[in-house]
């Protein structure tokens, strides 16, 4: 079975393992072993699905404010955490390929390989809730007729996606291009730089 293919079914099984509960605070219970690369993407997904599901509880316009703050810091964490597993998935990758020595011409991608499966995941995601919308009996006919177009371009989207990686992945394996992997830097949760972090811990 082609990384794609693993990582599409190891998405799908998280997304519908989030809803069985479909509640924000539910706990994982991640089925593949530790360690395990099975394990790193489960938890990717499981990530992103609970984000995908608080970005949606904070544009209630509704919310208490209070409890909209309290949310924008559990999805600003989530973002870090996020950030810290596609780093972590790509280390497996560079772990992977270190025995591999790129050729005098090898390329260098404008993403990884983890940044790549990123985005996949969260297509499973626009693919599972566009498929909901598509076949929602209480919308009307037209909102199901453009949510399945819409979901027929998602689905192509997943097969070029897919394409796309195994391609960057065969061309890693064969010293076509380069793995080089670039930290992300983020600075908005860094209370070194981050100037309203540190003026307030200055302040205090």
């Amino acid at each position: 079975m082609k990384f794609t293919e693993t990582a599409w079914e190891i998405f799908s099984q998280s997304i519908e393992d989030y809803h069985l509960t479909d509640n924000v605070e539910a706990t994982i219970k991640n089925p593949f072993p530790d360690g395990s690369l099975e394990q790193l993407l489960y938890a990717k997904n499981w990530i992103d699905t609970v984000q995908w599901h608080m970005e949606d509880i904070i544009r209630d316009e509704d919310i208490d404010p209070t409890e909209a703050l309290t949310l924008k810091r559990k999805i600003d964490s989530s973002n870090q955490k996020r950030t810290d597993l596609v780093e972590f998935i790509d280390s497996w990758f560079l772990d992977k390929y270190k025995n591999i020595s790129p050729r005098e011409d090898a390329k260098i991608n404008s993403e990884t390989p983890a940044w790549a499966v990123d985005r996949l995941s969260i297509l499973a995601l626009k693919i599972y809730h566009m498929n909901l919308e598509a076949q929602r009996e209480s919308a009307s006919e037209d909102h199901r007729k453009k949510c399945t177009d819409k979901l027929n371009v998602l689905l192509e989207q997943q097969k070029d996606l897919s394409e796309a990686i195994e391609q960057l992945l065969f061309d890693i394996e064969n010293g076509k291009t380069k793995m080089k992997v670039y930290k992300q830097m983020k600075m908005y949760n860094d209370q070194s730089l981050n100037p309203i972090l540190y003026q307030n811990v200055k302040n205090e």
